[in-house]
């Protein structure tokens, strides 16, 4: 938790202990009521925590990457190694590549803005990164395509 930030820190701890009542909250319904009850309460509870799950998770995959400066970063660090900031068609880091057939045309990636929005670092050798996405990669030696 030492990368999140307080507004994230305080919803990561209601979370927790939310939690922690419901279930105490279920333990107490099976010692003062009964087990087809508590049974019940806990099924309606998973539903609803599932219905929360699924909500949560579309709109981490619907909200816009935010960006700045510093965070979209493209570096390329190892020998040999290449960054790019968005998509990649071919990169060859080999020696004596023998290459027979055209580049594939990267693709573009759906709701990718172009540039770099996300950081791109290659390191070590022969290291390949991109923002987006990478049609191919040939980091051999003597290799044939």
């Amino acid at each position: 938790m030492a990368n999140l930030t307080v507004r994230a820190r305080i919803v990561v701890w209601a979370v927790a202990v939310l939690c922690g009542l419901g279930a105490a909250g279920l333990v107490v319904l099976v010692v003062a009521v009964d087990l087809n009850t508590a049974d019940q309460a806990a099924s309606v509870a998973g539903a609803l925590v599932g219905i929360a799950g699924l909500a949560v998770s579309v709109y981490a995959l619907c909200r816009t990457p935010v960006s700045t400066g510093s965070d979209a970063s493209v570096e390329a660090g190892g020998v040999r190694s290449v960054a790019a900031g968005g998509n990649i068609g071919r990169v060859v880091t080999g020696d004596n590549a023998s290459l027979t057939t055209a580049a594939p045309a990267p693709p573009f990636a759906a709701g990718v803005p172009r540039g770099p929005t996300f950081p791109a670092r290659a390191t070590g050798e022969r290291g390949i990164a991109a923002a987006g996405d990478i049609g191919e990669a040939i980091t051999g030696d003597g290799s044939q395509t």
